[in-house]
């Protein structure tokens, strides 16, 4: 059977009251105007446009009416598909920790992701980059949902970065690790920060250097 339009939704409202329609919709297969398939597609799509959109403006950067307007949908659609504002923010969050994943697959070596994640071309694209580098300081003032979830995507790359770190090393390699994910993050914050490029390219080329020398095989760790 055939969605409901928009139009005929209005109709049933109006005959039968919205709650009342609400159930004859649900009777008849219909979910709010969209098949189901339509509608996690739709919800997909405005979770992808917000994770793009808080890591480039932050979590109060962009409000909920501009995040469903890009997506294509009307912002009275938004409790259709997610029952918070914050439920959106942490579905976006997890979302965006997505693209690490497919980074970290693609990393090689700890000088490989040294050399790819301290770069003007990351510092310029913080839409598509690191979630954990590009809301930072937004989690800070962050919902306890979004708080854990960030928690625990430090907590699941700490052992990532540790794996890289050269067996060679007999520091703790946690604690390097540690140091090492600090160092990016807060680097990388204080490139976009400042206004002055030269001192944003400093910031980026003497960190990644100094951390790259920390990482080399037999150099001293104690």
């Amino acid at each position: 059977m055939h969605a409901v339009t928009g139009e005929y939704d209005n109709t049933l409202d109006r005959v039968f009251g919205s709650k009342r329609s609400m159930r004859i919709r649900k009777e008849w297969g219909w979910q709010m105007g969209y098949s189901k398939t339509n509608k996690a597609e739709t919800h997909s799509r405005i979770v992808r446009v917000a994770a793009r959109r808080f890591r480039e403006r932050g979590l109060e950067g962009i409000g909920v009416a501009d995040v469903m307007k890009e997506a294509g949908v009307t912002v009275g659609g938004f409790y259709k598909h997610f029952g918070s504002r914050d439920e959106l923010v942490v579905e976006a969050l997890a979302t965006a920790f997505k693209d690490l994943d497919v980074w970290e697959k693609r990393t090689p070596d700890m000088a490989h992701l040294l050399q790819n994640y301290l770069t003007e071309a990351h510092r310029d694209a913080p839409g598509t980059g690191c979630a954990m580098g590009a809301l930072l300081g937004d989690i800070t003032r962050g919902s306890k949902s979004a708080r854990a979830l960030y928690t625990e995507r430090v907590k699941r790359t700490l052992p990532f970065f540790s794996a890289l770190l050269p067996s060679s090393q007999r520091a703790d390699k946690r604690r390097r690790a540690l140091l090492i994910l600090s160092a990016l993050l807060g680097a990388l914050n204080l490139s976009r920060a400042v206004s002055d490029p030269n001192l944003s390219r400093e910031i980026l080329d003497g960190v990644r250097d100094e951390l790259i020398d920390l990482v080399k095989p037999g150099s001293h760790v104690d």
